[in-house]
């Protein structure tokens, strides 16, 4: 039988980003093994967690989050970027932690 932990947040880390129809990124926690996104926009966007910033890009080939919706996704260690778009435009909650995926 597994267990799933609870999501422990690491304080202090939540970025609010804007994302847009080009690609940008923001710097995460290299740490933390999880990922909490919120998407509290109206729009879909799509992320993804790299290791640095020159293959930091997402596309809508990437993990959508829906509007209105929070996930929790893992990344690998030592993996410090995460790239984000939206065609239309939305805003994005990013906090860093350990478990509860």
């Amino acid at each position: 039988m597994s267990y799933i932990y609870s999501f422990a947040p690491s304080y202090n880390t939540n970025i609010v980003a804007t994302p847009a129809a080009t690609s940008a990124s923001v710097a995460i926690s290299p740490h933390d093994l999880c990922v909490r996104l919120v998407n509290s926009g109206l729009n879909i966007c799509f992320v993804k967690v790299t290791e640095n910033a020159d293959t930091a890009t997402a596309t809508t080939a990437d993990l959508p989050i829906l509007p209105g919706s929070a996930i929790i996704i893992r990344k690998a260690f030592g993996y410090k970027r995460l790239a984000h778009i939206s065609a239309l435009g939305t805003t994005l909650h990013i906090q860093t932690g350990d478990g509860g995926a």
